[in-house]
């Protein structure tokens, strides 16, 4: 995906700083010219996501993306208080990070840290669980499968089955379901400090 991201210096009526930290009277702001940065993404799908986050993992920003091509939004940055940040953008199989770092108003991009973080992917057959995930970084993924007796509703979904994985850049499972055990199940991957979830009935 191709993007593209530039500052431009323009002469706003009415800047749509971050509502949770701006406390500027906007009618003092008309006439004054703000640094936005033009935030370009191709081949964007509708229904995706696009955050703004701090290192906390806090969401600042966030937007369902409303038309599938080519997607383009000013965004003043300015405002944010000093730190690091990221745009993330949730696609089907991958997330897309792009950081960026506020210091006294002036927003600074580094192309070379984008990264991608790629999603696990499920799929079902029968009683099986396929996961897969490319996982570039190496990093532990933690595997959970969760079991909900559809008959017995004191408990509520036990843990049957845990691993971590370690040290694949493929990772490729199947989890063969017991049939006798009907109920629902849910398979909980964590890794890098985000967690998915996938749940299904046998």
């Amino acid at each position: 995906m191709k993007r593209a991201i530039k500052n431009s210096i323009l002469m706003v009526a009415l800047i749509a700083a971050m509502s949770s930290y701006a406390n500027t009277n906007i009618s003092s702001l008309e006439m004054k010219a703000a640094k936005k940065t033009m935030l370009t993404l191709e081949d964007v799908k509708q229904g995706q996501k696009l955050m703004i986050r701090d290192l906390s993992g806090m969401v600042l920003y966030k937007e369902t993306i409303s038309n599938s091509g080519t997607y383009t939004n000013l965004f003043d940055l300015t405002e944010l208080p000093n730190g690091n940040y990221f745009f993330e953008i949730d696609k089907d199989v991958a997330i897309e990070i792009i950081p960026f770092k506020v210091q006294s108003h002036e927003v600074e991009f580094n192309k070379t840290k984008e990264t991608k973080f790629y999603k696990p992917i499920f799929r079902v057959e029968d009683n099986k669980i396929m996961f897969s995930k490319l996982d570039l970084e190496l990093a532990p993924i933690e595997v959970d499968i969760y079991y909900d007796d559809a008959y017995d509703h004191d408990v509520e979904f036990e843990p049957i089955h845990s691993e971590t994985i370690k040290n694949e850049k493929v990772v490729e499972r199947i989890y063969k379901l017991d049939r006798s055990r009907k109920g629902d199940y849910k398979i909980v991957v964590t890794t890098e400090g985000r967690e998915f979830t996938h749940s299904m009935k046998i």
